[in-house]
Protein backbone atom coordinates (compact mmCIF):
# COMPACT_ATOMS: atom_id res chain seq x y z
CA UNK A 1 0.00 0.00 0.00
CA UNK A 2 2.22 3.19 -0.96
CA UNK A 3 -0.38 5.34 0.62
CA UNK A 4 1.20 3.90 3.70
CA UNK A 5 4.94 3.49 2.69
CA UNK A 6 5.31 6.65 1.97
CA UNK A 7 3.92 7.81 5.58
CA UNK A 8 6.09 5.57 7.24
CA UNK A 9 9.00 7.35 5.13
CA UNK A 10 7.93 10.49 5.94
CA UNK A 11 7.14 10.11 9.42
CA UNK A 12 8.51 6.71 11.36
CA UNK A 13 11.36 6.62 13.30
CA UNK A 14 13.88 4.05 13.40
CA UNK A 15 14.87 3.13 16.96
CA UNK A 16 18.01 1.33 17.96
CA UNK A 17 16.97 -2.61 18.95
CA UNK A 18 14.79 -3.16 14.72
CA UNK A 19 12.19 -0.75 16.38
CA UNK A 20 9.99 1.29 13.94
CA UNK A 21 8.21 3.97 15.75
CA UNK A 22 4.58 5.08 14.18
CA UNK A 23 2.77 6.64 17.16
CA UNK A 24 2.38 9.83 15.40
CA UNK A 25 0.22 8.07 13.23
CA UNK A 26 -0.91 4.58 13.60
CA UNK A 27 -0.86 3.13 17.52
CA UNK A 28 -0.48 6.23 19.90
CA UNK A 29 -2.09 9.37 17.77
CA UNK A 30 -4.17 8.27 15.14
CA UNK A 31 -4.56 9.22 11.90
CA UNK A 32 -8.20 8.54 11.02
CA UNK A 33 -8.09 9.43 7.16
CA UNK A 34 -5.13 7.04 6.50
CA UNK A 35 -6.27 4.19 8.83
CA UNK A 36 -9.64 4.53 6.85
CA UNK A 37 -7.82 3.71 3.55
CA UNK A 38 -6.49 0.79 5.61
CA UNK A 39 -9.41 -0.45 6.05
CA UNK A 40 -10.73 -0.50 2.80
CA UNK A 41 -7.55 -2.15 1.55
CA UNK A 42 -8.29 -4.95 4.03
CA UNK A 43 -11.67 -5.32 2.61
CA UNK A 44 -10.16 -5.62 -0.86
CA UNK A 45 -7.72 -8.18 0.16
CA UNK A 46 -10.31 -10.21 2.32
CA UNK A 47 -13.50 -10.21 -0.50
CA UNK A 48 -15.01 -13.20 1.17
CA UNK A 49 -18.56 -12.95 2.59
CA UNK A 50 -18.20 -15.85 5.09
CA UNK A 51 -16.04 -13.58 7.64
CA UNK A 52 -18.57 -12.86 10.81
CA UNK A 53 -15.87 -11.66 13.16
CA UNK A 54 -12.95 -9.38 12.90
CA UNK A 55 -10.50 -10.21 16.09
CA UNK A 56 -7.84 -8.08 17.42
CA UNK A 57 -5.34 -8.00 20.78
CA UNK A 58 -5.19 -4.98 22.98
CA UNK A 59 -4.48 -1.74 22.68
CA UNK A 60 -3.10 -0.82 19.51
CA UNK A 61 -4.96 -2.60 16.78
CA UNK A 62 -8.07 -2.04 18.28
CA UNK A 63 -8.51 1.30 16.51
CA UNK A 64 -7.26 -0.18 13.59
CA UNK A 65 -9.95 -3.20 13.24
CA UNK A 66 -12.93 -0.96 14.32
CA UNK A 67 -12.54 1.53 11.35
CA UNK A 68 -11.62 -1.68 8.82
CA UNK A 69 -14.66 -3.13 10.77
CA UNK A 70 -17.00 -0.90 8.80
CA UNK A 71 -16.29 -1.81 5.29
CA UNK A 72 -17.42 -5.78 6.31
CA UNK A 73 -20.17 -4.91 8.70
CA UNK A 74 -19.40 -7.35 11.39
CA UNK A 75 -18.45 -6.70 14.72
CA UNK A 76 -14.73 -6.39 16.72
CA UNK A 77 -14.02 -8.62 19.75
CA UNK A 78 -10.53 -7.97 21.31
CA UNK A 79 -8.32 -10.22 23.14
CA UNK A 80 -6.84 -8.50 26.48
CA UNK A 81 -3.87 -8.59 28.44
CA UNK A 82 -5.51 -8.73 31.93
CA UNK A 83 -8.54 -10.24 34.05
CA UNK A 84 -10.72 -8.02 34.68
CA UNK A 85 -14.14 -8.06 37.17
CA UNK A 86 -16.17 -7.15 34.29
CA UNK A 87 -15.36 -10.01 32.68
CA UNK A 88 -17.46 -13.12 34.07
CA UNK A 89 -17.42 -16.50 32.33
CA UNK A 90 -15.47 -18.97 30.75
CA UNK A 91 -12.80 -17.26 28.54
CA UNK A 92 -10.35 -18.48 25.52
CA UNK A 93 -6.91 -18.17 26.97
CA UNK A 94 -3.28 -18.20 25.33
CA UNK A 95 0.19 -16.71 26.31
CA UNK A 96 2.00 -13.91 24.05
CA UNK A 97 5.40 -12.33 24.45
CA UNK A 98 4.91 -8.89 23.38
CA UNK A 99 8.35 -7.53 20.91
CA UNK A 100 8.10 -3.97 22.30
CA UNK A 101 7.83 -4.78 25.61
CA UNK A 102 9.33 -7.41 26.31
CA UNK A 103 7.02 -9.07 28.25
CA UNK A 104 4.55 -12.30 28.21
CA UNK A 105 0.84 -11.55 28.60
CA UNK A 106 -1.83 -13.94 28.90
CA UNK A 107 -4.21 -12.90 27.04
CA UNK A 108 -8.42 -13.86 27.46
CA UNK A 109 -11.22 -13.58 25.14
CA UNK A 110 -14.26 -14.07 26.69
CA UNK A 111 -15.91 -17.45 25.38
CA UNK A 112 -19.48 -16.00 24.74
CA UNK A 113 -17.94 -13.43 21.53
CA UNK A 114 -16.06 -16.17 19.40
CA UNK A 115 -17.56 -19.64 18.47
CA UNK A 116 -16.87 -22.30 15.91
CA UNK A 117 -20.31 -20.50 13.90
CA UNK A 118 -17.90 -18.03 13.44
CA UNK A 119 -14.99 -16.80 10.21
CA UNK A 120 -12.60 -14.66 11.40
CA UNK A 121 -10.24 -12.22 10.17
CA UNK A 122 -7.24 -11.12 12.47
CA UNK A 123 -6.03 -7.40 12.19
CA UNK A 124 -3.15 -6.48 14.04
CA UNK A 125 -0.78 -3.11 13.21
CA UNK A 126 2.91 -5.12 13.33
CA UNK A 127 4.33 -8.82 13.01
CA UNK A 128 7.34 -8.96 14.36
CA UNK A 129 8.13 -12.35 15.75
CA UNK A 130 4.74 -13.72 15.83
CA UNK A 131 3.46 -14.39 19.03
CA UNK A 132 0.78 -12.20 19.09
CA UNK A 133 -0.67 -13.70 15.85
CA UNK A 134 0.25 -16.75 17.21
CA UNK A 135 -1.29 -16.72 20.24
CA UNK A 136 -5.05 -14.90 18.71
CA UNK A 137 -4.38 -18.13 16.06
CA UNK A 138 -4.50 -20.42 18.97
CA UNK A 139 -7.94 -18.85 20.27
CA UNK A 140 -9.35 -18.94 16.81
CA UNK A 141 -8.24 -22.85 16.80
CA UNK A 142 -9.86 -23.34 20.66
CA UNK A 143 -12.83 -21.97 19.66
CA UNK A 144 -13.60 -23.92 16.79
CA UNK A 145 -13.78 -21.37 14.61
CA UNK A 146 -12.42 -20.75 10.82
CA UNK A 147 -9.75 -18.30 10.33
CA UNK A 148 -10.56 -16.52 6.95
CA UNK A 149 -6.81 -14.65 7.20
CA UNK A 150 -5.09 -11.97 8.78
CA UNK A 151 -4.34 -8.52 8.04
CA UNK A 152 -1.34 -6.73 9.44
CA UNK A 153 -0.79 -3.19 8.98
CA UNK A 154 3.08 -3.56 9.06
CA UNK A 155 5.18 -6.64 8.70
CA UNK A 156 8.77 -7.15 9.86
CA UNK A 157 9.74 -9.67 6.63
CA UNK A 158 13.12 -9.26 7.86
CA UNK A 159 11.96 -11.41 10.87
CA UNK A 160 10.38 -14.88 11.42
CA UNK A 161 6.96 -14.09 11.96
CA UNK A 162 5.49 -14.26 8.73
CA UNK A 163 6.98 -16.86 7.88
CA UNK A 164 5.64 -18.76 10.16
CA UNK A 165 2.31 -18.07 9.99
CA UNK A 166 2.62 -18.48 6.09
CA UNK A 167 3.25 -22.19 7.00
CA UNK A 168 0.15 -22.43 9.06
CA UNK A 169 -1.75 -22.22 5.65
CA UNK A 170 -2.93 -18.38 6.80
CA UNK A 171 -3.99 -16.37 4.36
CA UNK A 172 -1.68 -13.36 5.53
CA UNK A 173 -1.96 -10.09 3.83
CA UNK A 174 0.37 -7.32 5.14
CA UNK A 175 -0.02 -4.01 3.59
CA UNK A 176 3.49 -2.80 4.15
CA UNK A 177 6.67 -5.21 4.49
CA UNK A 178 9.68 -3.92 5.63
CA UNK A 179 12.65 -6.47 4.16
CA UNK A 180 15.62 -4.64 6.12
CA UNK A 181 15.99 -1.85 9.14
CA UNK A 182 19.26 -0.59 10.53
CA UNK A 183 18.89 1.77 13.24
CA UNK A 184 18.67 4.68 10.84
CA UNK A 185 17.03 3.45 7.75
CA UNK A 186 14.39 0.99 6.23
CA UNK A 187 13.73 -0.38 2.72
CA UNK A 188 10.48 -2.28 1.69
CA UNK A 189 9.74 -5.92 0.04
CA UNK A 190 8.53 -4.77 -3.20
Amino acid sequence: MQLLKERILKDGVVKPGNVLKVDSFLNHQMDIDLINEIGKEFRRRFPSEKITKILTIEASGIGIACIAAQYFHVPVVFAKKAQSINIDGEVYHSKVESFTHKRTYDVILSKKFLGPEDHVLIIDDFLANGCALMGLISIVKDAGATIEGAGIVIEKGFQQGGDQIRKLGVHLESLAIISSMTDTSLTFKE
